[in-house]
């Protein structure tokens, strides 16, 4: 019940993260600002909205960072159940492995022979 509270809690968290980040104004947007361009128009006063979303975004990316820490906890602890149960761990399991495909091909018994010594090609030998 915990780990699903956490993981929800992470979810929301982490889409809020993605949209206060994609909410907040580049550097190079303060040029702007600076000579009068939109200050009068933000809604958090003249300073603009950049402390209140970045400390925002602050408290939200250290929230994230502690359920992921959570979830680890509770990944590493599933982990330990296993191993208490007495099954394998999964990375020392040992998988067989396939025949060669060699096997299965048909070996002829008795090798064709060439024929007549007359029908095969001779080469000449230099000397």
């Amino acid at each position: 019940m915990l780990q699903t509270v956490v993981i929800v809690v992470h979810l929301l968290v982490a889409i809020g993260v993605v949209v206060l980040v994609l909410l907040q104004q580049g550097k190079g947007a303060d040029a702007g600002a600076s000579f009068g361009a939109g200050a009068s128009a933000t809604v958090f006063g003249s300073q603009g909205s950049s402390t209140f979303f970045s400390r925002l975004t602050a408290i939200l990316a250290g929230v994230f960072f502690l359920t992921s820490l959570g979830l680890a906890f509770f990944a590493s602890q599933q982990a330990g159940r296993l191993s208490e149960v007495g099954l394998p761990d999964p990375a020392v399991l040992e998988v067989p492995a396939p025949k060669p495909v060699v096997d299965d091909v048909p070996v002829l018994e008795a090798a064709p022979s060439a024929g007549n010594a007359a029908e095969v090609p001779q080469v000449e030998e230099k000397q």
